[in-house]
């Protein structure tokens, strides 16, 4: 007892304040955590600041005898913390996503890199905790390409607490839900959607056009960033492009776009001109004279397909080289979700659909069957049968576009579980423009910082 008490005499003050420090934030993060089998870990934590019984570094007694092993180790020690350290920060903080498609054109734009706070909504505890930090599920070719995780252990879902949920208008960031079964050299569209258009025997018989087909566990997934619209609970429904909620208009925001052909007195718009009004130059097609024709536009002069906001509409239709500007047809809009024969939904009129929430019923029927299918056995693991009342076991979100002719959501993959839902975007740390006449790569130095979550 003797000797104990002179070794933790012999410790520094200094070195007891940094022990009390970080043994209350590890008690604290186990209290949100609320698995408290890791309190095991508390004596190793304390042991690296007070008696270091457990040798730590143990070769930096090399230094001076041996400077390449020290050098070495000391890398090694450097890699290895700053790897736990992302891995445990990425887990339960906050992750670096950046902006791949125009679908949340004007909020967010292709280029930008968001810190999303994974606290907001509550972090998830990982379904695979073995996986490499900052690869989402493959590792890059130059290191091999491959599986960046392992599948099992796996973990059943559970969230610790936030102090918010998804709300209407929110921005999200989640793992796509369509994105458990893939199809690795043909991933857009999902795997689904291409069953559907050429059936489900070609793509697994044809492995030279689609490749090996994979499962991936829901935190494997892609992440994908929308703009929440509905919520659990609600009834949504879209009227020749107006979302309502619960019957009740859904606004929309002023920057909001879809898809008009715009159709000039005979010339070309000048490049600077779109630049200026906010047409990105990927957004810039003109089309075809008999495409005109099917539209009933005149085949002789120039037509352009641009996604536009209220702004943009009314600077065209006030351009006196603009003869006319007309919304894009919804039989531009492909097939949606469910993806069934049948289906008379469509891009632009679609629903009603019920949002489903965690405890509520409802009654299968023929009718609503395709609908809550995929969810009742793809998320929750459970048997549908029509005739049957289902009790929801998850809350469920849809998710669309601001760019509502060129977003893959919702409406083409269905609803977004809870257990999907990874985080909430809070501002741009780096924006990258790739139209400006210098070339790509040009920094967008007013978008940084700017906040990403309206």
């Amino acid at each position: 007892m003797k000797k104990i008490k002179e070794l933790f005499a012999k410790i520094p003050r200094s070195q007891w304040i940094k022990a009390a420090v970080w043994g209350t934030l590890y008690v604290l993060f186990l209290m949100w955590h609320g698995n408290w089998w890791w309190i095991l870990l508390l004596p190793v934590i304390l042991d690296a600041f007070l008696l270091k019984l457990i040798p730590w570094t143990w070769w930096r007694k090399f230094k001076d005898t041996k400077p390449r092993l020290y050098t070495i180790c000391s890398w090694i020690d450097a890699i290895v913390f700053a790897l736990v350290a992302v891995y445990f920060i990425n887990l339960y903080f906050f992750q670096n996503y950046q902006i791949p498609s125009s679908s949340l054109e004007k909020t967010l734009r292709v280029g930008d890199f968001l810190f999303v706070s994974k606290a907001s909504y509550g972090a998830r505890v990982p379904n695979t905790p073995l996986s490499f930090p900052l690869v989402q599920h493959t590792f890059p070719k130059w290191l091999g390409g491959g599986k960046s995780y392992i599948e099992n252990p796996q973990w059943e879902y559970r969230r610790l607490k936030g102090w918010d949920h998804p709300k209407k208008k929110d921005i999200v960031v989640f793992n796509f839900p369509a994105g458990d079964t893939v199809c690795l050299k043909m991933q857009n569209p999902d795997y689904y959607s291409i069953c559907h258009q050429v059936g489900r025997k070609v793509v697994e018989s044809r492995k030279d056009l689609f490749g090996d087909i994979v499962y991936r566990p829901v935190d494997r997934r892609e992440n994908y960033v929308k703009r929440c619209v509905g919520e659990p609970g609600d009834t949504l429904q879209i009227i020749n492009n107006q979302i309502y909620i619960n019957s009740q208009v859904f606004a929309d925001e002023p920057w909001v776009q879809y898809n008009y052909y715009v159709q000039t007195t005979g010339g070309y718009l000048p490049d600077d001109y779109l630049t200026r009004i906010g047409v990105s130059k990927d957004d810039r097609h003109l089309i075809r004279q008999q495409e005109c024709v099917a539209l009933g536009l005149n085949p002789t002069l120039p037509t352009y397909r641009l996604p536009l906001t209220r702004d943009m509409k009314k600077s065209l239709e006030n351009n006196r080289n603009v003869s006319s500007v007309t919304i894009e047809p919804d039989w531009c809009g492909g097939d949606v979700y469910p993806l069934v024969e049948g289906n008379i939904w469509t891009r632009d009129n679609y629903g009603p659909v019920y949002i489903p929430k965690k405890g509520d019923s409802i009654l299968l029927t023929a009718e609503n069957f395709a609908v809550y299918k995929r969810v009742i056995e793809a998320y929750e693991h459970q048997t549908a049968k029509i005739g049957d009342t289902y009790t929801f076991q998850m809350d469920y979100y849809w998710m669309m576009g601001d760019n509502r002719h060129n977003s893959a959501d919702s409406r083409y993959w269905g609803f977004v579980p809870e257990d999907h839902i990874v985080g909430r975007p809070v501002f741009i740390w780096l924006s990258i423009e790739k139209d400006n006449p210098w070339g790509k790569g040009h920094i967008r130095w007013k978008r940084i910082g700017m906040k990403a979550w309206e």
